[in-house]
């Protein structure tokens, strides 16, 4: 199986190193993503936006020669949902970590401090305590010297859903900071940001507890609820 690994905002391809040698271990080829503006801290991300994030993932799908599989972090799910969403014949399964589908209209995070075009990593005290558990001193460190600004208008832009059959394309949520069953929940009681994760004809929900990083703070689990997701496509 093909594997299309999409990171999250201040990330590269990567940010999943730790992530993908048991998934090419289990024969599977991955294709971990940089995506337009992601290619360096100097890179220049003026006039990049959500949509040339999703159509770089769609080229890649276009390039498959069989159906893939699209893991996405964080605000990388919302472009693998809408990747899927303009090639529901070609995507498999859609794998969120710690994310969710993202409905029409909504943004991935406009609460985000920008600096002109770039949104910087925000200080830790921007995000929720729950965001940061197991991301130690060390990590805490790394990940800031990693991370790269992503366009503002990526987390800004508002999604676009055009093709129904995205609903048919199977989906695995991987609930970290958020557990499976408060998922449930709030799917229950109509949350309106689950209402595309409710439309979903084919769902299940793996819990990983950690924070919002899991390919920093539980990586070996990580690929390993990735691996159990795919053998399902």
């Amino acid at each position: 199986m093909e594997l299309i690994m999409i990171p999250g905002l201040w990330l590269d391809g990567s940010s999943w190193s730790k992530v993908t040698p048991a998934l090419e271990a289990a024969g599977h080829r991955v294709e971990a993503v940089t995506l337009p503006g992601m290619e360096s801290k100097d890179a220049d991300r003026s006039g990049i936006g959500l949509r040339d994030h999703v159509a770089a993932v769609v080229a890649l799908i276009d390039k498959a020669e069989a159906p893939v599989v699209l893991a996405g972090h964080s605000g990388g799910g919302s472009v693998a949902q809408q990747a899927a969403d303009a090639r529901p014949d070609k995507v498999a399964r859609v794998v969120y970590v710690d994310s969710f589908p993202t409905p029409a209209g909504f943004v991935i995070n406009d609460e985000i401090p920008a600096d002109g075009d770039d949104l910087p990593l925000p200080e830790w005290g921007f995000f929720e305590d729950e965001d940061l558990v197991d991301l130690d001193q060390e990590l805490r460190a790394e990940f800031r010297e990693r991370a790269i600004p992503s366009p503002k208008a990526v987390a800004y832009d508002r999604s676009e859903l055009h093709d129904q059959r995205r609903l048919d394309v199977p989906a695995t949520l991987i609930c970290c900071e958020i557990t499976a069953d408060q998922v449930r929940e709030w799917i229950g009681q109509g949350v309106p940001f689950t209402s595309e994760l409710a439309a979903l004809k084919d769902v299940e929900l793996i819990d990983l507890p950690t924070g919002h990083w899991p390919q920093f703070t539980k990586p070996t689990e990580l690929g390993e609820a990735i691996l159990r997701a795919v053998s399902r496509a």
